[in-house]
């Protein structure tokens, strides 16, 4: 049993293949474009899950696992053209700031996070493009696709990143038949913006957590590798 009453994933039995409970503690985690090692691992709370949709809450002060430099120097601090060349280590840290809703719709290869300024006011919706979600028992699994899309109150849009995306091309983290593939993920996802499909249409940005949930933890073993996956 997790901190606070909460029940994780993997002590749910069946949860690989089934959908987990509101409430359900389970880890949201990114590979390395490099490799198999896990560099990013989220603790997340299940705000909703079915067939159509999984939702989860990152709350504020969560201990999460990030990947740095192997000097300790934050990745977003080097300078570009080095960014994704000098060694990695991961080290553990805690979500500052607002809260984040993540939702995710079964196969896109794209999740939709939404942010608050303090106080609830809505910021923006942000459509981060990555492998389609690979489930197990204690969790979802991906892999950052380094393009991403700010979508704004208004419904205007713009996409981010795009010198990251030709830096990780031209340092080897993504040949060209993965790159189109990714521009086209982030095509259909502008589609969706247009229309103002789901889930920009279902009013998350009113949403707002439980306030009986506790701040999950992050277990020791949280880079295991999944004993089954499905997407």
């Amino acid at each position: 049993m997790a901190e606070g009453g909460a029940v994780r994933a993997d002590e749910v039995a069946g949860s690989a293949t089934g959908f987990w409970a509101p409430g359900t503690q389970v880890l949201w985690r990114y590979r390395e474009n490099a490799g198999e090692r896990f560099h990013i691992v989220r603790p997340v709370t299940v705000v909703r899950d079915d067939a159509e949709l999984l939702a989860v809450w990152l709350a504020p002060g969560t201990e999460c696992v990030k990947p740095v430099l192997a000097d300790g120097t934050p990745v977003h601090q080097e300078p570009l053209h080095s960014r994704y060349t000098k060694p990695r280590t991961v080290r553990r840290d805690r979500w500052f700031g607002t809260g984040v809703l993540k939702l995710a719709r079964p196969g896109d290869p794209w999740s939709v996070w939404l942010f608050w300024e303090p106080g609830w006011k809505f910021k923006n919706w942000y459509v981060n493009l990555e492998a389609p979600l690979a489930r197990w028992a204690g969790g979802v699994d991906s892999r950052d696709h380094f393009l991403d899309i700010s979508v704004h109150p208004d419904r205007s849009w713009r996409l981010l990143d795009e010198d990251e995306f030709a830096q990780a091309q031209r340092d080897g983290l993504m040949d060209a038949p993965a790159a189109e593939r990714v521009r086209a993920a982030g095509r259909s996802a502008v589609e969706v913006i247009r229309a103002w499909g789901k889930p920009f249409d279902d009013g998350w940005q009113h949403w707002r957590p439980d306030p009986s949930w506790a701040v999950p933890s992050l277990p020791e073993d949280w880079d295991r590798t999944p004993a089954h996956v499905s997407t």
